[in-house]
């Protein structure tokens, strides 16, 4: 089952799954229809984010199995991997096929015909990629509240949300481009403004694309908590009067709700080495009470060094 923190993040990619699938055939029938290469590439954009949000899908399925002999830390990073997929999909499919089928009407121009066929599916598409957008935003609001738009996108640690955002933020930039080429070609009857239409929106995914490529991929590689959260676990030890000094911090998310933090912690010196490992499962509960999302703890006791040889001289 679903953390309660998932399930409004699965919500909003099967809101875009399937508000993207509808759309997608209801834009190439009537882009064939009305000769529109800017409706067309939009086509195209929905198949890539259709797509995407399958392997989105997959990815929550794939990074809730059990660890293993293999993967002794689980399988987490596949909530990273597959997002990091959806981007370069979302170039080589949506941006490349949109900009090449603007060229090609450009070069070979032909009459829109019928626009207010186009006018009236852009308008669909626009109620359909307004919700799953909302839902994307909802589960963000509270960090952008607290740290701003900007910042909030580039420490999230889930992926699928900041992605669901950007992809239907691009999508109703899109139809917005897509509706005034169509618009510009038919009032003045020259083609030529369908197919920038088309080349603005394969331009637009692929700097979307190359943004989620780039924080994906840190995240894939290994990133270590916000600020703000590394202040929470700072704070925690802290409050153990046992720790004297916390002498390094390593952090790292395995995925967006499961984090793994390696601790060098010099503790007060007499402590007996029964006093040191209750210390550490004090630290431990600490962190955990300020940051349910960290899983595991490692501790590198600085004091159980000379706890041994302190023994030795007691008779």
């Amino acid at each position: 089952m679903d953390p309660p923190s998932h399930r409004p993040i699965r919500r909003a990619v099967w809101a875009a799954l399937l508000g993207n699938g509808s759309i997608a055939v209801m834009k190439f029938i009537v882009a064939l229809l009305i000769n529109s290469s800017a409706l067309l590439a939009e086509g195209f954009h929905s198949v890539a984010d259709t797509g995407n949000q399958a392997l989105l899908l997959l990815g929550f399925k794939l990074s809730a199995k059990p660890s293993d002999a293999e993967h002794p830390f689980g399988h987490g990073k596949e909530g990273y991997f597959w997002p990091f997929v959806v981007a370069i999909s979302m170039f080589t499919v949506g941006a490349v096929l949109s900009i090449n089928e603007g060229i090609k009407k450009i070069m070979y121009p032909h009459p829109i015909t019928n626009a207010r066929w186009g006018y009236l599916v852009l308008a669909l598409s626009f109620l359909f990629e307004s919700y799953p957008l909302f839902l994307a935003f909802q589960v963000l609001k509270g960090q952008m509240k607290r740290r701003g738009v900007i910042r909030a996108l580039c420490e999230s640690k889930t992926p699928s949300v900041f992605i669901v955002l950007f992809e239907d933020s691009a999508a109703l930039f899109g139809i917005c481009i897509a509706f005034l080429g169509i618009m510009a070609a038919s009032l003045t009857h020259n083609a030529i403004y369908d197919g920038i239409a088309s080349i603005v929106i394969g331009v637009t995914l692929a700097v979307v694309a190359l943004f989620l490529s780039y924080e994906t991929k840190s995240l894939l590689i290994g990133e270590g908590v916000s600020q703000e959260n590394l202040q929470k676990i700072k704070r925690a030890i802290a409050t153990v009067p046992e720790v004297g000094e916390a002498l390094d911090i390593l952090t790292m998310h395995l995925g967006p709700e499961d984090i793994l933090v390696n601790l060098n912690i010099n503790f007060v010196d007499d402590l007996t080495t029964d006093q040191v490992e209750e210390a550490i499962d004090k630290v431990e509960r600490a962190i955990q009470a300020e940051l349910p999302a960290v899983k595991r703890i490692f501790v590198e006791a600085e004091s159980l060094r000379r706890v041994p040889r302190r023994r030795e001289m007691q008779p």
